[in-house]
């Protein structure tokens, strides 16, 4: 019984706020190292693609962003329809601090996708099945974030953005398989959880340094928006008005 109060104890917005405080700093740390990493590496051990030359280092970039944009809308979805189903106001508010992450990395891979289409494609954009789908998951980043904003009653407003994130995850799975289900340009999964890798070792190596700097990054930017939702709807609170007074009273 101890421990489940202290593992529940840990959705108090207030011992939230305390720990993602500490975190936030050691994850943006993490973010910039493992990114200067991964950066060298697959810009300057990896070796030259036979086929795409130089062009191709985008992928370290491109894949991880992808990979994130999927999967932090998933994230997003799950604590949004956990704070719609059990009334949870933390976990509605990390939904809410998410959705911009998400919404930057599917930009960042719609981008970086168009410099890897233009030498490998002839063009910046096509309208195939892989990149269709993503840009609709930018769509749904941006419904989401302009749904919960729109509502001014906050939990009318997480309710309806949980219920249109539960719905858009559906997109999901048609982003992973599209490149099997259609005929596309876009090449298939550059690594497969049923096959050994094919690229080589320093390209797989750059590839996982960058996702996990892109997850650290997430971690951070999500706990420091977090902070700032909880304040803002916890501004009533005993505790937050006990944390903000001594910068009142500094105040002249």
């Amino acid at each position: 019984m101890t421990r489940e109060l202290r593992f529940f104890s840990l959705a108090a917005p207030s011992r939230f706020y305390r720990v993602a405080g500490w975190l936030a700093p050691w994850c943006y740390s993490a973010a910039l190292l493992l990114a200067l990493a991964g950066l060298y590496v697959g810009f300057m051990v990896a070796p030259t693609d036979a086929t795409q030359g130089e062009a191709y280092r985008i992928i370290f970039v491109h894949v991880p962003a992808a990979w994130m944009s999927m999967v932090l809308y998933l994230v997003m979805a799950f604590w949004a329809v956990i704070g719609w189903a059990f009334n949870a106001r933390l976990a509605s508010m990390v939904a809410r601090a998410l959705a911009p992450t998400g919404a930057m990395f599917t930009f960042l891979a719609l981008w970086t996708g168009a410099f890897w289409g233009k030498p490998t494609w002839g063009t910046w954009w096509v309208w195939d099945a892989r990149l269709t789908s993503e840009l609709i998951l930018l769509f749904l980043y941006f419904g989401y974030m302009a749904l919960v904003s729109a509502i001014e009653d906050t939990r009318r407003a997480d309710h309806a953005g949980a219920l249109l994130a539960l719905v858009g995850a559906v997109n999901i799975p048609v982003i992973y398989f599209s490149v099997r289900w259609w005929n596309t340009l876009h090449q298939g999964a550059t690594i497969s959880m049923t096959a050994a890798p094919t690229m080589a070792h320093t390209m797989l190596t750059a590839m996982l340094l960058m996702t996990l700097a892109f997850w650290a990054y997430a971690f951070a930017v999500v706990f420091v928006r977090t902070r700032a939702l909880i304040l803002e709807r916890e501004r009533g609170s005993d505790w937050v008005r006990a944390l903000l007074q001594p910068s009142k009273e500094a105040t002249p």
